[in-house]
């Protein structure tokens, strides 16, 4: 719970993930050999009995928002998203301006209702009609309180549990929950017996093209690769179970589809056998939309098998979203049971024939 929450709310949107790359190199200080690479990818690799097979397991660092692209006369400022925002969740929201001065406090505004004519106030309102109030006067207070183009834009949301304990809302849980996942998993692997390198790698640029995952792949040339990420609740009103069947508290999900993968089918049967065989509940899923890091692991050297594991979450691509603890820890089970297993012998038939 508290690296859950202290991720969540430290601020990480693509390409400016160093306020999250601190947190997760405590962490796992003194856990395994902590690396970097020049992307800004962290790696915490994990010696078990064996030097291979190398079993990588990617969460992504960054979380969707916005950066500062200008500043108004009026001291108003400009911004385009980074990563997938659905512009009917970006007005009126709290923002935080992380400047070379210090941090802002802002609200994500436009023109207000009541003088847009009766059939515009039906429409969604446009990114380029938003504007970001920071309370400058001017383009020249603005400036002198360090604004300046390329300044990272964060949403507010305060970690919370909700009346169910086991539900929290938090920004960032894309992918922050996949952050606190790797970590606990990797903390827990010090007292399991694995025959393999575990190579837990913190990711930065998924949510703009999977581009941490690629370096990824190509710095720690793994044999085998999981993305530990979100994926879409569907037990919520208006959701068909043609659109998304997963639920909250039912288990961690395993994928049959991304928008960026088609899982290795004999690695995606190991995991469900291995579920099966530790009586750990979980979901099948498939993500029409959006792609995970796996869908970058795969291409690395020959071809890596790679899946894509995670945890029912609703609202995800808002500034707040919700999850349950047990499909976090049904998670770590999951994994922890899987890499127990993990031999070269596993690996070998892995390989399409």
């Amino acid at each position: 719970m508290r690296w859950l929450r202290e991720l969540t709310l430290a601020p990480g949107i693509p390409g400016q993930e160093g306020p999250v790359r601190a947190l997760m190199a405590s962490y796992l200080e003194g856990v395994g050999e902590l690396e970097r690479d020049g992307l800004g990818n962290l790696c915490c690799r994990v010696r078990g009995s064996a030097e291979r097979p190398r079993v990588l397991l990617a969460a992504h660092m960054d979380e969707i928002g916005f950066t500062v692209t200008d500043v108004t006369e009026e001291g108003f400022l400009r911004f385009q998203t980074v990563g997938g925002w659905w512009e009917h969740v970006m007005l009126a929201q709290r923002v935080t301006v992380h400047t070379r001065h210090g941090v802002l406090e802002g609200v994500v505004g436009s023109k207000p209702p009541h003088v847009l004519p009766a059939e515009d106030r039906k429409k969604v309102v446009e990114r380029k009609h938003m504007f970001i109030d920071v309370g400058a006067s001017s383009r020249e207070e603005a400036l002198s309180w360090g604004v300046r183009p390329g300044d990272a834009v964060v949403p507010v949301c305060p970690f919370v549990p909700l009346r169910n304990p086991q539900l929290v809302m938090a920004k960032a849980l894309d992918d922050r929950a996949g952050c606190a996942v790797l970590v606990e998993i990797l903390h827990r692997l010090r007292d399991v017996e694995h025959p393999n390198t575990v190579l837990g790698v913190a990711t930065v640029q998924e949510e703009v093209g999977l581009r941490g995952a690629e370096t990824a792949g190509r710095t720690w040339a793994p044999d085998v690769a999981f993305a530990l990420d979100v994926g879409i609740a569907g037990d919520t009103p208006g959701i068909s179970p043609d659109e998304a069947r997963t639920k909250l508290g039912k288990g961690p999900t395993i994928a049959v589809y991304d928008g960026s993968l088609v899982p290795n089918p004999y690695l995606r049967d190991f995991v469900a056998d291995v579920a099966a065989a530790e009586g750990i509940p979980f979901q099948w899923d498939a993500l029409a939309g959006g792609g995970t890091d796996a869908g970058r692991l795969q291409f690395g050297g020959r071809g890596v098998p790679s899946l894509y594991v995670g945890f029912p979450t609703r609202y995800i691509h808002s500034a707040a979203a919700v999850v349950h603890l047990g499909d976090l820890e049904g998670a770590v089970r999951l994994m922890l049971a899987v890499l127990r297993r993990l031999d070269e012998a596993a690996v070998a038939r892995f390989v399409p024939s």
